[in-house]
């Protein structure tokens, strides 16, 4: 009998052991999938950040160009119409799991790209405003804010990718799909974007 005890001790011992170390392994991928996870987010709003700050910028740019070119207003208006569009969609961190609205997104935002640059080939038509001191230097912050964007973009996409990685990974993979963690969204280049834009001025 005692035999039998120790024998049945000794299996309930292995079975627990074995539990501790699966429930430790479980945790510890769970915990770093969620590290990564935040890291993607805390990302996220990075890129909302500069975003917000292209934003801000517009509606200054716009009233000072058009001071100097008011009959330009078909580009006005589309700068105008383009920021209001990116300002409607309402970000949250659930689209970067959803392809659709994160696609959406991004179209909004290669719009408003779109007409930032018509709105400064027109400035070139302009001396006097591309000469002027407030435009200058709402230019320059503009520029400035093109670059972060392209910055954080680029970081997104990393963290993100380490993200994908890491879920799609055998075996994190199955705590991935046990606890619903879903891949994230990258950003893309806008299509076109890898021909070189036709600048005319007589347009």
């Amino acid at each position: 009998m005692k035999k039998g005890w120790i024998v049945g001790l000794g299996c309930l011992g292995v079975i627990i052991l074995v539990a501790l170390v699966a429930g430790s392994w479980i945790l510890g991928v769970y915990n770093d999938v969620v590290a990564r996870q935040q890291g993607v987010e805390s990302q996220w709003a990075q890129v909302e950040n500069v975003y917000q700050r292209r934003a801000d910028l517009i509606p200054n740019l716009v009233a000072t160009v058009k001071g100097y070119a008011s009959h330009e207003s078909s580009v006005l208006e589309s700068v105008t119409a383009s920021r209001a569009q990116v300002g409607s969609l309402k970000v949250t961190p659930e689209i970067l799991n959803n392809p659709v609205e994160f696609q959406k997104f991004q179209q909004a935002q290669a719009s408003l790209s779109g007409a930032l640059s018509r709105l400064l080939l027109v400035v070139e038509r302009y001396p006097d405003l591309k000469a002027n001191q407030n435009f200058l230097e709402l230019q320059s912050q503009l520029e400035g804010t093109e670059n972060r964007i392209a910055v954080e973009r680029r970081r997104f996409n990393e963290v993100a990718q380490s993200y994908n990685t890491r879920i799609l990974q055998f075996p994190a993979n199955i705590i991935a799909n046990l606890f619903r963690f879903e891949k994230k969204q990258y950003f893309q280049g806008a299509a076109g974007v890898e021909k070189p834009p036709v600048v005319d001025f007589n347009k």
